[in-house]
């Protein structure tokens, strides 16, 4: 799966919808009316906005099939967004907080769910932290290829797991959210 942003990505993470939509086909294949269900949002809307992301590139349609006479279509990702250093510098302040903003809030929700359900702390080998640093530029660009080699080593652990679940194994649904950002004026020691 391609990861790199680029335009086209930016422009389908710019809108919360659309944003939204690529989260859930990240992870499963839905259709439009699955993820107006859960968005609470009319199907409408959530179809222009899927066929948006068609269009772009980001998803892909996987099958269709014909639902109380119409024929419903149904989507997964092509591309999981990530934000990389050498494209967030060519992409307009605006479109760059407004993926920063849809992450964070994707991933405050998954995780205020996941304390909801008690999912979070279910496990006994957990990783968590909320850490304070100060770096030089020279540390900022190091720990940034550190977080970026242990996206992709997680990423081929998740390719692994794939073929041990269809061997059998029992899948754990998990998830990653790496923040690494400058701090606020306020918050800096």
């Amino acid at each position: 799966m391609d990861t790199s942003i680029d335009t086209r990505m930016a422009k389908a993470m710019a809108h919360p919808v659309r944003a939204e939509a690529l989260r859930i086909l990240n992870e499963r294949v839905a259709s439009p009316s699955d993820i107006a269900r859960e968005l609470e949002l009319p199907v409408a809307n959530v179809s222009y906005h899927v066929n948006t992301l068609h269009r772009l590139g980001c998803i892909e349609e996987v099958e269709h099939r014909h639902v109380r006479g119409a024929i419903e279509h149904r989507y997964r990702a092509v591309r999981r967004p990530i934000v990389e250093l050498a494209d967030s510098a060519s992409l307009p302040a605006n479109v760059r907080h407004s993926l920063c903003g849809n992450v964070f809030a994707a991933a405050m929700a998954d995780a205020h769910a996941g304390l909801e359900q008690g999912t979070v702390e279910r496990r006994a080998d957990l990783f968590w932290t909320f850490s304070k640093f100060e770096l030089d530029e020279q540390a900022w660009a190091e720990a940034y290829d550190v977080l970026r080699d242990a996206y992709e080593s997680i990423e081929m652990l998740q390719a692994q797991a794939k073929r041990r679940i269809s061997e059998g194994a029992e899948p754990i649904p998990s998830r990653l959210t790496i923040f690494h950002y400058e701090a606020p004026a306020e918050a800096a020691e």
